[in-house]
């Protein structure tokens, strides 16, 4: 079995420690590639190119959080606005020795939750209406010790970061694309930029865009191993999560195209069809992957 963080109560997974590091170095790279490829083929403008990429990352850094937390109609709430949601938060936090986060709901009928935050300081755990209104409470409770354990191993940020890349890689191939600035010139330099710079960010979203999937799968049955060995009750978890999924087919169509954006996010993802290409290329494992994992844990525990 893992052994406890030093810094909360929740499971330590070397594994997921080994992934973060991994993931970041490779991001890492990319990172420098992308730049280089730019400042290389826009010598007259490396200044500017610096500017936009230091900018944009500090943006990404500072208010990603924020700007994830509006994007999912988050809004704070007090312990008398959302007594149940508190209670959980605060038996979870006493659980894992950890400060209270900012605590939110969202209003939208996909039973769903999140967490965000660069740090402990910083977090906010949300659950949506939908998930209030089905859920019993030691089923909340396993729910918000899968997100908090997100904000414990520090994997929040870690997704934050590693997503900026594709998100600039994106970013440049669109704007060079339609700016009109590959065809603002006829020289050589101009000529080769045209190929080189959309070429480059499309093999560096891909990458990125890999890279972060697969830390995302490994991250979410990281969460709900630390989540079920901190609350002792992975059969609640694994409620939880048949109840969750179960209930995504009759959800409306449209308030599920609403969150399928921010699926990285969500305790379990929301797909607007079952022909989806999300599923394919999910940030979540299965519903069968990860309630095995939890059924293990029972045994373990030896809980039913």
């Amino acid at each position: 079995m893992p052994r406890i963080r030093s810094s909360s109560r929740y499971a330590a997974d070397r594994g997921l420690t080994t992934r973060m590091v991994t993931t970041m170095f490779l991001i890492g790279l990319l990172y420098v590639v992308l730049v280089g490829v730019l400042l290389a083929v826009l010598r007259d403008s490396w200044l500017l190119v610096l500017v936009i990429a230091g900018s944009l990352f500090i943006a990404q850094f500072w208010f990603s959080d924020r700007i994830a937390a509006y994007s999912m109609g988050a809004r704070e709430v007090t312990p008398e606005q959302a007594p149940e949601l508190h209670g959980a938060v605060d038996r979870v936090c006493a659980l894992a020795d950890m400060p209270k986060p900012r605590v939110a709901v969202a209003d939208s009928d996909v039973p769903n939750a999140f967490a965000t935050g660069r740090n402990e300081k910083t977090a906010l755990v949300c659950a949506t209406t939908g998930l209030l209104r089905r859920l019993e409470p030691e089923e909340l409770e396993g729910v918000i010790a899968h997100e908090l354990s997100h904000v414990a191993h520090r994997d929040v940020v870690v997704m934050t970061v590693a997503s900026f890349l594709g998100v600039l890689a994106g970013m440049t191939a669109r704007v060079w694309l339609y700016s009109g600035l590959g065809r603002s010139s006829r020289d050589s330099n101009t000529a080769i930029a045209v190929l080189v710079i959309p070429l480059v960010s499309a093999v560096v979203y891909v990458i990125s865009f890999l890279l972060t999937r697969l830390l995302s799968r490994y991250r979410e049955l990281s969460a709900d191993r630390a989540a079920a060995l901190l609350t002792g009750r992975p059969s609640a978890l694994a409620s939880a999560l048949t109840k969750v999924t179960g209930q995504m087919a009759r959800i409306p169509t449209q308030d599920l195209r609403k969150a399928e954006p921010f699926n990285a996010f969500w305790f379990a993802p929301a797909f607007s069809s079952k022909e989806s290409l999300g599923r394919l290329l999910s940030s979540h494992p299965t519903l069968e992957q990860r309630l095995d994992q939890l059924g293990r844990i029972s045994l373990q525990l030896g809980r039913p």
